[in-house]
């Protein structure tokens, strides 16, 4: 029960700071629904993935490449390019924890003898700048990857989304 909690905490968390990033970009109002319900459930997956032992960086390239591909669908739902609700949906997995512990030990390394005091303080920063670059890295992969799949086409011919017309033609649509 109390992991249920906790989790629909992390769902309901994830959604406002999409809805907030969404509205911060400027996007539009029946945009925010959309922003907000990817931002949750990508971030739940993600949390369920962690629970799993999946590992934090295959975690979060597994939940936004799911947000890059609903994107897709969605885009096609209700009328708008997929950025514009998939960026802030995969803002909420921004690792600014590590970002913020590399440049705090980026810092420490300004005090004169600093190395002599925590002699594992260059691997603790090569470490967290790592994880940081990672994480970036498969939250730019997994918001490409539905763009990628299907750029050649339009999201109203894909044949899981609509099925096709009686004419294969899409010039005729």
């Amino acid at each position: 029960m109390e992991l249920l909690f906790t989790l629909l905490r992390d769902i309901g968390l994830s959604f406002v700071v999409a809805v907030c990033w969404g509205i911060l970009f400027g996007s539009p109002k029946k945009v925010l629904l959309a922003a907000g319900l990817l931002g949750g459930f990508g971030h739940g997956l993600r949390f369920i993935l962690l629970l799993l032992d999946i590992g934090l960086i295959s975690s979060t390239l597994i939940a936004s490449v799911l947000i890059g591909l609903c994107g897709i669908y969605v885009a096609h739902t209700i009328h708008h390019p997929p950025v514009v609700f998939t960026m802030p949906a995969c803002i909420t997995m921004i690792p600014g924890l590590y970002a913020y512990r590399t440049m705090l030990s980026g810092i420490k390394f300004t005090e004169a003898g600093i190395i002599n005091e925590d002699p594992y303080l260059l691997t603790e920063m090569m470490h967290n700048l790592m994880v940081t670059v990672s994480l970036l890295f498969t939250l730019a992969i997994g918001i490409s990857v539905g763009v990628l799949l299907f750029r050649k086409r339009s999201t109203r011919e894909i044949s899981f989304i609509r099925k096709r017309s009686k004419s294969n033609n899409p010039k005729s649509k």
